[in-house]
């Protein structure tokens, strides 16, 4: 039996039965045992791979229609430019590569990513090093401003609340 199994044994045996929210989240997300927290599941050596790793026009197209969407919305001074579950950054590296390009988009963008894994938070912070990023946990941190966006295959690795 490896430690997650036990944690999750020992949470069944001392609550009684867990949710299956309750049981993704442990075993995508806890500290130490978590699919997401002890290791970068994407390319060769991980499980899958996502449509930044494959080509940087993915990104850069993304990008370009940030900056399409910023203008139509009045090209607002400030606003949060936010990515959840940011994989590797990739997807974030290309599109502001792109949006350089864009006179004042980056200078009223605030960068924000939600990540909840520590191994792939090393990896953005490489990936954007030249650029002011903040990190949050969740989603609920985001400044109350302006927001765009981004959730490239997100949605499908959440908890399920039924």
């Amino acid at each position: 039996m490896n430690d997650l199994e036990t944690i999750l044994r020992e949470t069944v045996a001392t609550r009684g039965a867990i949710s299956v929210a309750e049981y993704m989240e442990l075993c995508l997300l806890h500290p130490a045992h978590g699919y997401y927290a002890t290791r970068d599941p994407l390319g060769r050596a991980g499980d899958f791979i996502t449509a930044p790793e494959i080509s940087q026009m993915f990104g850069e197209l993304i990008g370009l229609a940030l900056a399409q969407a910023w203008l139509d919305q009045g090209a607002p001074s400030a606003f949060t430019l936010a990515e959840l579950g940011p994989g590797r950054g990739t997807l974030m590296a290309d599109a502001l590569r792109a949006l350089r390009a864009v006179p004042g988009f980056l200078d009223a963008a605030e960068i924000h990513l939600v990540e909840a894994s520590p191994v792939l938070r090393a990896t953005q912070e490489t990936a954007l090093s030249g650029h002011a990023v903040t990190w949050s946990d969740t989603a609920e941190t985001l400044p109350d401003q302006p927001l765009f966006l981004v959730a490239n295959e997100f949605f499908d690795a959440l908890p399920v609340r039924q």
